[in-house]
């Protein structure tokens, strides 16, 4: 059984939609099952639908507005560098209103039921083994994986929506009295998931550079700083899962192909840039195609 798995990282999730283009049109591999965590549980619903094309123009479109109800975030152009901000009014907004989290992303849920239909939810229901997505439960500390055979068209959606809820800068959500976030601050990869699921040969992007070859610059005030704070936790869970992955592959005599970035993309995955994002689905498929060149040499 072959698996598509792809992590977390915000507006990089371009990139992994042009690595699966190259994969699933170039190559021709069709995969049994696919599991994601945040921007990847937002890829795989129209990867199981083999729908290339609506995923491309969802993805290199999404504006902030499309993410945020309120956002924590304000975006500026300087010639021809994008940076952001952080808008304080909106900040002080939320704790005006007693909310635990910096920014909400309600026009996320509304966003993700526009574009994936219930028909679309039932064709994937009939023609794929299993679509999975990862989420936390902070109140019970543990990393959760919903899958689409288990759940309504209307629950499996807040799912997705709830696996991209990166907080505090997005909605803390609840469910049946539990409290749920982003599933990549337990998961960033479910390599090891799709391993007890059944999958014999796995494609796992990676949301981020194999090897960081260049020093981060850290935030100028404490909210910035947080958000550097925040992503280097989530890389140093996403190499865990990594070598969790590999080690349980090489147990189960699992095939795992690896595709990482070539470079670091962005400090800032909470931005989307159409510019930036139509570039990242370009590089993934280029990245992909001269990967699978080079291998095919040796």
């Amino acid at each position: 059984m072959r698996a598509l798995v792809i992590s977390g990282g915000g507006s990089k999730g371009a990139f992994a939609g042009g690595v699966a283009q190259y994969l699933m049109e170039g190559q021709g591999r069709e995969y049994d099952m696919f599991l994601g965590t945040s921007t990847g549980s937002l890829l795989v619903n129209h990867l199981a639908l083999g729908d290339i094309g609506k995923l491309y123009n969802i993805f290199t479109n999404v504006q902030q507005h499309d993410i945020f109800s309120v956002s924590p975030f304000v975006q500026r152009k300087k010639g021809d560098r994008e940076y952001v901000s952080i808008d304080f009014v909106n900040s002080l907004w939320q704790f005006m209103r007693r909310k635990r989290t910096f920014g909400e992303s309600k026009a996320l849920k509304r966003h993700i039921k526009r574009n994936f239909t219930k028909a679309e939810f039932d064709s994937i229901r009939k023609t794929k083994e299993d679509v999975v997505v990862t989420v936390s439960n902070l109140s019970m500390n543990r990393v959760e994986y919903k899958s689409i055979k288990d759940h309504t068209y209307e629950e499996f959606c807040n799912w997705i929506w709830i696996s991209c809820n990166y907080i505090p800068f997005m909605s803390l959500a609840t469910v049946n009295g539990y409290e749920y976030a982003d599933g990549g601050l337990g998961c960033v990869i479910p390599i090891r998931e799709a391993i007890l699921r059944g999958a014999t040969e796995i494609d796992a992007i990676v949301l981020e550079a194999e090897q960081m070859e260049r020093t981060k610059i850290l935030g100028k005030n404490p909210f910035s700083l947080m958000l550097n704070l925040f992503g280097h936790l989530l890389d140093q869970v996403e190499k865990n899962d990594i070598v969790i992955g590999k080690l349980a592959a090489k147990n189960r005599g699992v095939k795992l192909n690896l595709y990482y970035t070539p470079t670091s993309l962005t400090e800032n995955s909470l931005i989307f840039s159409k510019r930036l994002m139509t570039k990242w689905w370009e590089q993934g498929y280029s990245y992909a195609k001269v990967k699978h060149d080079s291998e095919s040499v040796l």
